[in-house]
């Protein structure tokens, strides 16, 4: 039997997350629910799921995705919690919020609940996200490789411990803004080198795309392959040697860092 999917919250990342899920389970395993019913009503129409409640995904979803703000965290809780205890059948609760950790979700739930924390960054809106994610104990090996399958056409999903998801996804989470402002620079360069916008927002962006996928399907480390283009004495030397005069990669992990110290600052 299918399991069934619901989702509390189609904002852009609930939304984006319950349209992966519907290419792999079909839309009339998913219930949606959001307090703006325009949201609702545009990604079911998308997806052949269906709009609900609170409580009827409480009552009847296997995985139910809190893809609420933080903040609303406590609020939602008063009215799911009285629904989940009345449940006869196992259920897993996805969260994506941000600084929330599974710990903090068990005691909203005043119950005892499988939890699965997530953390997706926004490329799984084309199915090339990176998905962090950990559970607690009480979510069985069955309920991982269900969950695992169900957002396959979201990207990549890695376990990571709990006490390590906020450094990756300082990485994962923050990183595509890293990289817009890269593919920004770059087609900034190709213009003032002459060259038209489209052409070099074109260029830059499979420029990226490209280089992603050799490092990914080659297995080499970055640094051989940025090697393997750098002839000696040739243009491409010159322009790793203006990146370093820049001080590129220091300022790289240097934005890795401070989005990692900023999360701890939040969470306190």
């Amino acid at each position: 039997m299918t399991a069934k999917f619901g989702f509390i919250g189609c904002g852009n990342m609930g939304g984006a997350l319950a349209s992966a899920v519907a290419k792999t389970v079909g839309g009339a395993n998913i219930l949606l629910c959001d307090r703006f019913s325009e949201k609702v009503e545009s990604l079911a129409m998308s997806t052949g799921a269906r709009a609900s409640s609170v409580a009827e995904i409480a009552e009847t979803c296997d995985f139910i995705f809190l893809g609420v703000k933080p903040q609303g965290f406590e609020s939602l809780f008063t009215e799911l919690s009285p629904c989940l205890r009345t449940r006869g059948t196992p259920f897993v609760l996805v969260s994506m919020a941000a600084g929330i950790s599974i710990g903090a979700v068990e005691k909203m739930a005043d119950m005892q609940v499988s939890v699965i924390r997530i953390m997706p960054n926004t490329p799984v809106s084309v199915g090339e996200g990176m998905i962090l994610y950990c559970a607690n104990d009480r979510v069985s090996e069955d309920q991982i490789a269900t969950f695992c399958t169900a957002l396959s056409k979201a990207g990549t999903l890695d376990a990571i411990p709990e006490d390590k998801i906020d450094a990756a996804s300082a990485l994962s989470g923050c990183g595509p803004a890293f990289v817009y402002l890269f593919a920004e620079a770059l087609a900034d360069g190709a213009v003032s080198c002459g060259l038209a916008r489209d052409k070099a927002n074109l260029y830059a962006a499979q420029t990226l795309v490209g280089a992603a996928e050799l490092l990914l399907q080659s297995g080499r480390h970055a640094g051989e392959l940025k090697d393997a283009v750098c002839s000696p004495g040739g243009t491409t030397i010159a322009g790793v040697r203006a990146l370093e005069q820049g001080g590129f990669r220091a300022s790289a992990m240097n934005a890795v860092i401070a989005a990692y110290e900023k999360t701890l600052m939040l969470k306190k």
